[in-house]
This record gives structure tokens, sequence and C-alpha cells, in this order.
């Protein structure tokens, strides 16, 4: 079950952070990290150290939303070369991580923004 198609942009945040942290916690990092709204509408990613789980936090107009996925055996893959804090997604690379799939050869962008070299 999606509830979430439809998003104006879609961020992952390439930084591990900690899975205690809820909807508080992470729209805090959206702001002060990542330097955009948690109630743009956007949906925004999260992983964990060993990056086997993601959070998904959206506003949804009515209050936050937060979904959590967690790969059996596996580790969510996206590039890892790139200085960028965040990556801007589309909906087929969305769908595409969480079936487990790779997103590697994706672009970064800063936090501003900005593609990164």
């Amino acid at each position: 079950m999606k509830m979430f198609c439809g998003a104006s942009e879609i961020y992952l945040y390439r930084q591990p952070v900690d899975f205690r942290n809820a909807i508080s916690g992470l729209s805090q990092i959206v702001e002060s990290q990542m330097n955009l709204s948690p109630f743009s509408g956007a949906l925004f990613l999260f992983t964990n150290k060993a990056r086997n789980k993601l959070k998904l936090l959206y506003w949804d107009k009515t209050g936050f939303a937060l979904w959590y996925k967690q790969l059996a055996k596996e580790k969510f893959k996206w590039p890892v070369n790139h200085t960028a804090s965040q990556l801007e997604l589309t909906e087929d690379e969305l769908d595409r991580l969480l079936d487990g799939f790779s997103i590697i050869g994706h672009q970064a962008i800063n936090c501003d923004g900005m593609h990164a070299a």
C-alpha cells in the first residue's frame, strides 16, 4: 500500500540517522540539515547505519505519516561516492529502492538544490 503517490519531490537523506527518531526528530533533520520544509508535501527518506532500513516521512495536509521498511537480507543501494548529503529521486527510483533494487548511477544534489559534481 503506497499512500504517498503524487508527491511533488522525493528526497533521500544519505547520512545515517538514529532510528529512534520519530516524526519530530526527522522533521528537525529536514529543516536543519536539508534546509527544506517538512510541510512541503515532499517525501523524505532516511536510513540507518547498516542501510537495511528506511523511514519515509511526509505531510499529507492532515498530519505527518511515517512509513518504515526493513530489508530481510540486503542493503539499500544508492551512490556513495558523492559529497552531497541528499539525493532527489523520481517516483520510479523510489519504487526501485523500496523494492530492494539499486539506484546507483543517480546524480546527487546538494542541500541548496544544486547538482553535485
